[in-house]
């Protein structure tokens, strides 16, 4: 993650931080940039450090707080905050690719689209579930990354106390 920090600070982005090792970043950056322009600029700098081609997914803190007030699980008391994930989408999925997959069912795994996202309860293990980045990428033709719930409440915390993007 150090090395991932580097990368991001070279690029110009400030305040860089990053939390556990999937990939989390919060950064902010002293210019307004289209989030696709600035997710290609990063993509293109860890490919070119790394050798690696990994899909970059941002959601600015605006985002965020949007997506912890729209979970539309966290309604019903039944469920555990620890069962709900977010799969973030590169961009808005084709409506008839979503629609192909609404109407499968994924008992007892259930999934909710809402914009750019998929609002996910999982009642077993993630690990189990057909509902995975893969599955999201393949039948909608995106990229697509997830985080449970607690590490997305954190992700938003730490860009609220550090006023980052």
């Amino acid at each position: 993650m150090a090395d991932l920090k580097k990368i991001y600070e070279e690029l110009k982005l400030k305040n860089v931080s990053t939390y556990i090792q999937s990939g989390n970043v919060v950064f902010s950056t002293s210019e307004k940039i289209n989030t696709k322009v600035l997710s290609n600029i990063i993509e293109r700098g860890i490919a070119e450090k790394t050798g690696f081609d990994v899909p970059v997914i941002i959601r600015t803190y605006e985002q965020l707080q949007d997506i912890i007030l729209k979970n539309p699980f966290l309604k019903n008391t039944n469920i555990s905050l620890d069962k709900c994930y977010v799969t973030f989408l590169s961009e808005q999925p084709l409506q008839k690719d979503s629609d192909r997959i609404i109407e499968s069912d994924f008992n007892p795994d259930e999934f909710i689209f809402i914009g750019q996202d998929v609002f996910l309860h999982i009642p077993d293990k993630y690990g189990n579930t057909k509902l995975s980045n893969d599955f999201f990428e393949k039948k909608l033709k995106v990229k697509a990354t997830s985080r449970n719930w607690k590490t997305l409440t954190i992700l938003v915390e730490m860009a609220k106390n550090n006023n980052k993007i």
